[in-house]
């Protein structure tokens, strides 16, 4: 959709990295935006620095439905809905502590859902906006350490896809977006320990369609047998 002077956003993950990035491009666009994250401070210095008037600071949650829902009926109308709020924790499966798997499920998948929820039953009143998911693109292509991660962002994928077609006629267009590495703060509490071939700046390309060998090949071609061990 068009988005120009007083286009209503809400963005969520919005104090920072990608979903800062976005609120900024949405700013200078004239949007009016809502954004949504657990950090009060980031938000208020956030929004303290982007053009306009109108901006809303909602403290939220994603994983807590019952925040992220107060969060959306205090922004009111949405024209341009970002779920964007992400975790991510790379370890092997088997040294994954449960409660770390359960939060990125709850965070990256349920928070999803907890948000388009609550959102979309309005649009569809008003027959118009924008549903945008940021998934990732460990959703398309798995790789080690990142079993949950990509779990989460496949789920993401499925679920935007048809969400798309069952929302054919109403008005409310479903955009997924696929990222590749960006540099943000996500693996911040754990930058040192990720492996060699997920550390540099290049954007990590996938080969899944074809054949999982054949992009299984690719891979270790570019980065080394760590970014695809098995080879049967």
């Amino acid at each position: 959709m068009q988005v120009s002077e007083g286009t209503r956003v809400l963005i969520t993950g919005a104090s920072r990295g990608l979903g800062r990035s976005l609120a900024e491009a949405f700013a200078w666009r004239g949007a009016v935006l809502g954004l949504v994250a657990r950090s009060e401070d980031e938000l208020r210095e956030l929004a303290d620095e982007l053009p306009g008037d109108g901006h809303k600071i909602l403290i939220a949650d994603v994983a807590d439905r019952r925040q992220i829902g107060a969060a959306i009926e205090a922004f009111g109308d949405i024209d341009v809905l970002v779920a964007n709020a992400g975790v991510a924790r790379y370890l092997n499966f088997a040294d994954l502590p449960i409660e770390e798997a359960e939060r990125m499920t709850t965070t990256n998948w349920l928070g999803t859902l907890y948000t388009v929820k609550p959102a979309l039953p309005r649009m569809i009143e008003r027959g118009k906006g924008s549903v945008v998911i940021v998934s990732s693109g460990a959703g398309l292509r798995a790789f080690p350490k990142a079993s949950v991660y990509g779990a989460t962002k496949a789920a993401q994928l499925t679920f935007a896809r048809a969400l798309h077609h069952e929302l054919d006629g109403t008005g409310v267009a479903v955009t997924v977006v696929m990222p590749g590495e960006l540099e943000t703060h996500l693996h911040d509490h754990q930058r040192a320990d990720l492996p060699d071939w997920r550390q540099d700046k290049y954007a990590l390309r996938f080969f899944q369609g074809v054949s999982p060998r054949l992009a299984d090949r690719l891979l270790r071609s570019m980065r080394g047998k760590a970014a695809a061990p098995r080879r049967n």
